[in-house]
């Protein structure tokens, strides 16, 4: 039995809504995009929005609208992907790398106010594993501080915190269709706020520095951040998907608690209890983490570890932020953590798989001798 760490859920229906595109003749950014968008902000509950080609060129869009540029810095947590300090990188900008929480390891304020400069211009809430991080802690800081508020909602579409969605809390909010996230559409990306000089601003730097297309008179500086009416079409399909998504990946994440309930260097990823969990990887916490994802690699089971601690990534050495004293809940995490295969058409026999080799792998007769 092999399991991959994740398998895209796409089909027929995603296959002959594509046909519908070719069909009609029309596979650039069209009829099917706005149908696609009209979509995404009735999920969301925001006024506007925007595509993007990918999710770093979503946040790259969002912080260039909020006028984000050279010598300012953005408070980024050191814990996430890495698109979501190169997209601040991009603008010409600084991140500033910020300690998160041990329970879910979402950002800690708590830690923010000794980073602030003059040059500080934004907070990024990064919403980890397919939940939601304080939004309220962030507000306050954000207000006490007078900081634009930039979401990288790229693992949260369709959860909630208190009823509001991932990405609609901040002055602007990103998503992620990468084929490994709960809503696909290959790549893509999407950009949303609901005030509208930022929405103004985002229409002129996704579309060559103009509203509409077929005008050769570009009263800003834009670029081509445009997606097309085959990823659409697959995306108004997956939308379709999103709650039998919800629920499976519910049910796979209470199946990994059960089945390994009883092992005791064990912890499970914890939401806040404020919040929604769509779980965008089914995390633990354990004892000698490495050497069990080397265990089960050879039993052809794909782990993944925790996110790489931003500060130490070789890539922002220049920073000269390397200071592993500062983070070390984001060091407990990559040093702990395990992601499991959590993907929509997982099998429960799957699943009891990688339970069952897990249990191998803590046995008295395996255990620390890997």
């Amino acid at each position: 039995m092999h399991i991959p760490q994740f398998s895209p859920w796409i089909g027929d229906e995603e296959y002959q809504a594509i046909a519908s595109c070719f069909k009609h003749n029309w596979i650039t950014e069209g009829p099917e995009s706005k149908k696609f968008e009209k979509k995404l902000l009735h999920l969301i509950g925001t006024r506007f929005g925007v595509f993007a080609p990918n999710g770093t060129l979503a946040l790259y869009l969002g912080l260039r609208a909020l006028g984000i540029g050279p010598r300012d810095e953005v408070l980024v947590p050191d814990f996430t992907f890495i698109g979501s300090a190169t997209a601040v990188e991009m603008t010409g900008a600084k991140p500033i790398f910020v300690e998160v929480n041990r329970r879910n390891f979402q950002i800690d304020c708590s830690n923010a106010k000794r980073l602030l400069t003059r040059n500080t211009k934004a907070i990024m809430p990064v919403h980890i594993y397919g939940t939601i991080a304080d939004m309220d802690q962030v507000h306050a800081f954000a207000k006490t501080h007078s900081l634009h508020v930039i979401e990288d909602a790229a693992q949260a579409i369709g959860v909630h915190r208190n009823g509001v969605h991932a990405g609609a809390f901040g002055d602007i909010g990103t998503f992620s269709f990468f084929a490994d996230k709960t809503l696909t559409t290959g790549e893509g990306g999407f950009v949303v706020t609901n005030n509208e000089t930022f929405y103004d601003r985002l229409l002129y730097l996704r579309n060559q520095g103009r509203r509409e297309r077929g005008s050769f008179i570009h009263p800003e500086i834009g670029y081509n951040f445009r997606i097309t009416d085959i990823q659409s079409a697959v995306g108004i399909i997956q939308i379709q998907k999103l709650n039998e998504v919800k629920k499976r990946k519910k049910h796979i994440a209470d199946r990994y608690r059960e089945l390994l309930a009883a092992i005791p260097y064990i912890t499970f990823f914890e939401p806040d209890k404020e919040a929604e969990w769509i779980p965008f990887r089914a995390g633990i916490l354990c004892d000698h983490a490495h050497e069990l994802m080397r265990f089960l690699k050879k039993r052809n089971v794909e782990p993944r570890t925790f996110f790489y601690p931003l500060h130490r990534q070789p890539c922002f050495a220049y920073l000269n932020q390397n200071n592993d004293a500062l983070f070390p809940n984001t060091i407990f995490g990559y040093e702990h953590g395990v992601c499991l295969p959590t993907f929509p058409t997982l099998t429960d026999k799957q699943v009891m798989y990688v339970c069952h080799v897990i249990k191998q792998f803590y046995s008295h007769e395996n255990y620390g001798k890997q």
